[in-house]
């Protein structure tokens, strides 16, 4: 008897919550337009479709319905929005923080770093590692940018003649050279015969991570483990982690036994201080910021590691592909480039042919060009936010534990908030023309307590790796954006190759 009473208990507590979190969540669903059930969607999720198909759906509803509309993806309410006002409450809301079940397909590689925690980890990282990209440490981590820009220019300038490329494998590698050289101290490219290895299993990160992120049962990483892309998954985790805790515990070594050189380091002294104690001078990289935290009992080796690994994904993937899109839109706006070109030779010519910090923050016509380019590509084409509270949007309530679509696409190409929002101008960021602008209207690095931490990092690096090619190569367009096919992913990738022609400035004046 006493059995089948907690039975009977335990059906009530079920059937209450059933209540309380589908029925009153579907009452209030039922009111945002859009679709109670849409099987593409659906099939998609069981890994019966395509990124590109589910792209077009979105696209297209985002219009149908604007500015939201829901989809149910079995019992998962989804709900799209692209207004700023909409945007701007969610992502300003602290209690909005925890990003959905699309991230999960990261936690294999990078746990639980800054891009994917929340709750009281996520701000307790957030405090540690802004110091990471402070002044003084971006001034040395642009050596190492700039370094890598002219070696990527220099590597087409060895062909003495026009030269084609696939931007995306081409521009990828050496940004994963910079980025793994500013964040661990040491990039693929000085690996000698692991240098492609590494590379290739980055790469395949990024399509376990796409495929995972689509695939509902695919979350489940025993399951997932079972099949055959599973196990390669373990195969490339396994390489790329073993890097990871070699480089950590080598460079843990070195500081062992300069313990003071560390902090001189990251203060800014280390130049006279270490000529004055003999030692060998070492190039500041991120994880020193976090060897001295776990000196100090704040990070753990795992910590460590995730944020090593979700640095290296997350600013690689991003950088590159707003690299690969501004060239390509200035590829195919020749005035465009040939006044970024006047302003890069005219800051180069001041200092002899060296780029430095400072020079790369005064250009600001290329500036402007990134920040089109970022409106018309951002980085992130959509993202995901749980709502913990129901929410009040402008014309609905939203149920808590919705999985919010925030349209970064959408609003940044919203006729209601950009004149002809098709057209590549930069001028549409002159101080003049933002000033009345909607602030959530233009959301690259997100917004709000989450927006992104190394966005100055990100937009010097921009530069560093287009300056040498804008100054060294006219620029001709092979593909041409129009035929680019997106699909849904993480990052802002085409499906598609993508070339254009790099002409030796050199070459043709003679």
């Amino acid at each position: 008897m006493f059995i089948i009473i907690l039975l009977l208990i335990f059906i009530l507590f079920l059937t209450c919550h059933y209540y309380a979190q589908y029925i009153s969540n579907r009452r209030l669903m039922n009111k945002i337009p859009g679709h109670v059930s849409y099987i593409t969607l659906n099939s998609i999720m069981l890994g019966c479709g395509s990124r590109e198909e589910l792209w077009k759906i979105l696209i297209n509803f985002a219009d149908q319905f604007y500015p939201i509309f829901k989809l149910w993806s079995f019992s998962v309410p989804l709900i799209s929005i692209r207004h700023p006002n909409d945007l701007e409450i969610i992502l300003k809301n602290t209690k909005h923080l925890e990003k959905g079940i699309f991230y999960d397909a990261l936690h294999p590689f990078s746990g639980t770093s800054l891009f994917t925690s929340t709750g009281s980890k996520w701000q307790s990282r957030r405090r540690l590692l802004t110091p990471i990209f402070h002044f003084n440490a971006l001034q040395q981590f642009t050596e190492i940018l700039i370094e890598e820009g002219e070696s990527m220019a220099n590597s087409l300038k060895n062909a003495a003649d026009t030269i084609t490329k696939d931007l995306v494998p081409f521009i990828s590698e050496h940004t994963l050279n910079a980025i793994c050289e500013a964040v661990v101290g040491i990039s693929p490219q000085k690996m000698g015969s692991f240098q492609h290895q590494y590379w290739t299993a980055v790469y395949r990160i990024n399509e376990f991570i796409i495929y995972r992120s689509l695939r509902l049962w695919a979350h489940n990483d025993w399951i997932f483990s079972l099949t055959p892309k599973g196990r390669e998954q373990t195969k490339v985790l396994k390489l790329l982690h073993g890097f990871t805790e070699k480089i950590i515990e080598e460079r843990k070594i070195y500081h062992k036994h300069n313990g003071q050189y560390l902090r001189n380091l990251i203060k800014g002294t280390v130049a006279t201080n270490a000529e004055t104690i003999g030692i060998q001078k070492k190039r500041l990289a991120m994880l020193d910021f976090l060897i001295m935290a776990s000196q100090e009992n704040f990070l753990t080796d795992s910590d460590i590691k995730e944020e090593v690994n979700g640095f290296i994904f997350k600013g690689n993937e991003t950088v590159a592909m707003g690299i690969c899109f501004a060239l390509s839109l200035l590829a195919e706006h020749k005035d465009i480039q040939d006044c970024a070109r006047k302003e890069i030779n005219t800051i180069m010519q001041q200092n002899q042919g060296k780029l430095t910090m400072k020079l790369l923050q005064d250009l600001q016509y290329l500036e402007r060009c990134i920040q089109e380019t970022l409106r018309l590509y951002p980085s992130m084409l959509l993202m995901a936010r749980i709502t913990s509270e129901d929410t009040q949007l402008q014309s609905h309530l939203i149920p808590a534990g919705a999985m919010m679509l925030l349209n970064i696409f959408g609003v940044h190409r919203d006729s209601n908030f950009w004149l002809n929002p098709e057209i590549f101008d930069p001028d549409r960021f002159l101080p003049e023309n933002i000033q009345n602008r909607h602030l959530y209207s233009y959301i690259p690095f997100s917004a709000g307590p989450r927006k992104c931490i190394g966005q100055r990092f990100a937009l010097l690096m921009m530069k560093a790796m287009i300056v040498p090619l804008i100054h060294n190569f006219y620029l001709e367009p092979v593909d041409y954006l129009k035929d680019v096919r997106m699909g849904i992913n993480l990052i802002c990738r085409p499906l598609n190759s993508h070339r254009i022609k790099f002409i030796p400035i050199a070459t043709k004046s003679t």
